[in-house]
C-alpha cells in the first residue's frame, strides 16, 4: 500500500486529485445503490414493477447519454462536466431520500444516472491527457482507488441505512456536494485538445464529430470485442451471488459468503492491480496484455463448471464449501482478468482516437458497453432459468467461458492485424 501512495503522490496535483474523487464517487454512490431497492419495496411499499421501473430510469439515463456527456466535455471542458456531475447527484440522492411520490422518484433516479453520463467520461479523458505516457499506470492507480470505493461503500451504507435509509441518502449527498466544492476550488480547468481546429478556426459540428467517430472502424471493433468482458466481468453481482444462494440459501450463510465474494474481489485489485499492471507492460504489448485479461476472465468460470460435476451434499461443511469456494475463486479470477486488461484497455480507446475527442470516444464506448451489459445479463438470466427448469447446472458456466473466449479471440485477431495501433495523423502542411 505504501508503493502505491508513493506512485499517487508522482503524478501531478489534478491526476492525485482525480484519483480521491473516483474513489469519493463510489463510496457515496455504493453506500446507497445497493439499499434502494429494499427502500423502495419496503418502506414505501412501492410495487414491483415500479421498483424495477425506477432502477431502469437510473441506468437508461446513465448509458443512454454517455455519448451526449462526452461530446459535452470535449467541447466544453472536462471540469464543468465533473463538476455538473457531482452536483446534478448531490441533489438526486438527497431527492431520494425526501420524497415518496413515483414522479418525483423516477426525476431523481434519472437525474443520478444523467450525472455519471456526465462526469465519468470526463474523469476519464482529463486522467489520459495529465497523466501523458505514463496513461497505463495511472488507469492501473485509478481501478485500486474505484474498487476501494465499490467495497467500502455497502459497508458504510449498511450501517448508516440501519439507522435510517434517508440518513444514507443525506450523507451520501453530502460527500457528493463536499465533492463539487472541493472540485471548484482545487481542479485546474482542462479543455480537449483540438489542434486541427485551431490551426483552421473552424469548429466541427457535433454531427460531423459523432460521424467521424462512427466511421473509425478499428475502435468500433474494439468497442464490441470489448463487450463481453463486461458481461463477464457484471457476474460478480449477477450470477456469482444467485449460486451462492442456491447451494447455501438465503440465511446467514448465504449473506457471509456473499460477502466475502466481493471483499476478495475489491481486495484483491487493491493488493495487486499495480503490480500485475507493472508486470504485464514490461513483458506484453497491449494486444496481447488485452488478450490475456480478457481470456482469463473467462477463464474464471472453470471453478463453476468443475463444482458441477461434485453431487451436491445434504448439509454441513461440505454443502458451504461447494457454495462459497468456487464463486470466490471465480471472482479472484475475474478480478486478475481486469486487473490485466482494464489498464491497457483505457489507454487503448485513447490510442485508437488519435488523441482527439477522447472523451467522446469514452462516452460511445461506454453506451456500447452499456448495452451490451444489458444484453449479455438478460442471456445470462434466461441461461440460469433453463439451467434449473432442464437440471443442467453446467449450462450458465459454459456460455460465460464461450463468451469469453470468443471475445478473447476477437482481440487476438485485432491484435495481430494491427487494428489495435494508433490511427496515422494526417499530414500537416509544412509552415511557410
Amino acid at each position: 500500500m505504501k508503493g502505491t501512495l508513493a506512485q499517487v503522490r508522482s503524478y501531478e496535483r489534478s491526476v492525485q486529485l482525480l484519483m480521491v474523487n473516483q474513489f469519493t464517487i463510489n463510496l457515496g454512490f455504493y453506500m446507497l445503490m445497493p439499499y434502494l431497492a429494499a427502500h423502495l419495496s419496503g418502506t414505501l411499499g412501492l410495487a414491483g414493477w415500479i421498483v424495477g421501473l425506477i432502477l431502469g430510469v437510473r441506468n437508461f439515463s446513465q448509458q443512454g447519454m454517455f455519448l451526449v456527456g462526452g461530446t459535452l466535455a470535449d467541447r466544453l471542458g472536462y471540469k464543468p462536466m465533473i463538476v455538473a456531475g457531482c452536483v446534478l447527484r448531490t441533489a438526486g440522492f438527497a431527492t431520494l431520500g425526501l420524497v415518496d411520490s413515483l414522479p418525483a422518484l423516477l426525476a431523481a433516479s434519472a437525474a443520478t444516472g444523467l450525472a455519471g453520463a456526465l462526469f465519468n467520461p470526463a474523469v476519464r479523458a482529463y486522467l489520459a491527457a495529465d497523466a501523458g505516457e505514463r496513461r497505463v499506470e495511472a488507469f492501473a492507480l485509478f481501478n485500486v482507488f474505484y474498487q476501494a470505493g465499490i467495497l467500502l461503500g455497502p459497508l458504510v451504507g449498511m450501517v448508516l441505512t440501519g439507522v435510517d435509509f434517508r440518513v444514507t441518502c443525506l450523507v451520501a449527498a453530502g460527500i457528493f456536494a463536499l465533492l463539487s466544492v472541493v472540485q471548484i476550488r482545487s481542479l485546474p480547468a482542462r479543455r480537449a485538445d483540438e489542434t486541427k481546429e485551431a490551426k483552421t478556426g473552424k469548429r466541427e459540428s457535433v454531427i460531423s464529430q459523432w460521424r467521424g467517430i462512427l466511421a473509425n472502424r478499428p475502435f468500433l471493433l474494439f468497442s464490441a470485442a470489448m463487450i463481453g468482458s463486461y458481461v463477464l466481468s457484471f457476474q460478480v453481482y449477477l450470477a456469482l451471488p444467485l449460486e451462492v444462494r442456491r447451494l447455501g440459501g438465503q440465511g446467514s450463510f448465504g449473506t457471509a459468503a456473499v460477502a466475502v465474494l466481493f471483499a476478495a474481489s475489491g481486495l484483491g485489485t487493491i493488493l495487486f492491480q499495480t503490480k500485475v499492471t507493472a508486470w504485464c507492460k514490461a513483458r506484453m504489448e497491449p494486444g496481447r496484455a488485452l488478450t490475456w485479461g480478457v481470456l482469463m476472465m473467462g477463464v474464471a468460470f472453470v471453478p463453476l463448471l468443475a463444482a458441477t460435476a461434485v453431487p451436491v451434499p445434504d448439509g454441513g461443511m461440505a454443502l458451504w464449501l461447494l457454495a462459497a469456494v468456487p464463486p470466490t475463486l471465480a471472482a479472484l479470477l475475474l478480478a486478475f482478468g481486469t486487473m490485466i486488461a482494464y489498464p491497457f484497455e483505457m489507454d487503448t480507446i485513447v490510442r485508437l482516437s488519435g488523441d482527439r475527442l477522447v472523451a467522446t470516444h469514452y462516452g460511445l464506448y461506454n453506451t456500447i458497453c452499456g448495452v451490451g451489459i444489458t444484453l449479455g445479463n438478460l442471456l445470462t438470466g434466461a441461461a440460469l432459468d433453463a439451467a434449473r427448469a432442464a437440471g443442467m447446472s453446467a449450462l450458465p458456466w459454459i456460455s460465460l467461458l464461450a463468451l469469453g473466449l470468443a471475445c478473447a479471440t476477437a482481440l487476438y485477431g485485432l491484435h495481430r492485424t494491427d487494428r489495435l495501433s494508433p490511427p496515422v495523423r494526417e499530414a500537416q502542411p509544412a509552415a511557410a
